[in-house]
């Protein structure tokens, strides 16, 4: 039982790292699954509860900052409301409606996960009739807030890999 868990836990330390650059994926839960998942073995004896309530806390903190963030940039870069709406939708369309039509755009989908944002942003902008300048600016608000939301993500997932990695290589016993 204890190899299928830790099977488990390394399995969900690394889909969470591809979780956190494929959107539709929560990367961080599945990484905390993985720490979870090896609290219950004998090789996890610094995976305190605390440690656990910590981690599964920051695990949902970040999810939701996910999606925040470039709703965030886009404001903070001088969007109106019709930007961050836009930055929103656009995010939601290149996750959920482009893949179903068939349309994916780059490897994995990935510059048309990059790309409904900043687009979003930017025709949103525009329905408002905001000046291109600010609306293209507005946009390179929603990319930065999309990068910094990736990097919270792929943070937590690579300290979350190194305490499954660490507490595997100095629980096991020669």
């Amino acid at each position: 039982m204890n190899t299928v868990l830790i099977v488990f836990a390394i399995v969900c330390a690394l889909v969470g790292i591809v979780g956190a650059i494929v959107p539709g994926l929560p990367g961080p839960p599945i990484s905390w699954l993985g720490v979870l998942l090896l609290s219950f073995t004998p090789y996890s004896d610094d995976l305190t509860h605390s440690f656990l309530i910590i981690t599964g806390v920051l695990a949902a903190v970040i999810t939701v900052l996910d999606y925040v963030v470039p709703a965030w940039g886009t404001k903070k870069f001088g969007g109106s409301k019709a930007g961050v709406w836009g930055s929103t939708i656009g995010l939601v369309v290149s996750i959920f409606v482009l893949p179903v039509l068939g349309i994916t755009i780059g490897p994995f989908g990935l510059v048309g996960i990059l790309l409904g944002p900043f687009l979003g942003a930017y025709i949103g902008e525009k329905i408002h009739k905001t000046p291109n300048r600010q609306a293209w600016r507005a946009a390179f608000g929603s990319f930065i807030g999309f990068l910094v939301g990736t990097l919270m993500k792929l943070v937590y997932g690579i300290v979350i890999l190194v305490f499954v990695v660490k507490d595997l290589i100095l629980g096991v016993k020669f």
